[in-house]
């Protein structure tokens, strides 16, 4: 998630913190230090991730991505995650929303 080699950040881990308090309504949503990032859970599916500079993605494929490709997200690398637009990072009931569609895409892979 993180460049190769590089190391958790204050910045990535505040970020990865927020993500979680606001995506609580969701159910048990954690967080856990992966590839020098943070893999976000919910019920231990991996659905969102942090990176170090605290960009936020979210699970998506690419039948699910044009919404975030309109929005000029950009895909994380050859992951199936995508940059969470600034506008729906600043709404929680979209942020919410578009965070239990990853739920769902993360589930059906698992």
């Amino acid at each position: 998630m993180g460049a190769k080699g590089s190391r958790d950040t204050e910045t990535g881990r505040l970020a990865a913190e927020s993500l979680v308090d606001r995506l609580q309504p969701l159910g048990a949503v954690t967080a856990k230090k992966m590839f020098g990032g943070y893999g976000v859970f919910c019920e231990g599916v991996m659905f969102a991730i942090v990176d170090s500079s605290g960009a936020c993605f979210l699970r998506a494929t690419d039948a699910t991505s044009g919404p975030y490709t309109e929005r000029g997200s950009q895909r994380h690398g050859r992951m199936p995650y995508w940059a969470i637009p600034d506008t729906v990072l600043l709404d929680d009931a979209a942020l919410t929303d578009w965070a239990s569609g990853a739920i769902e895409i993360a589930t059906a892979a698992k």
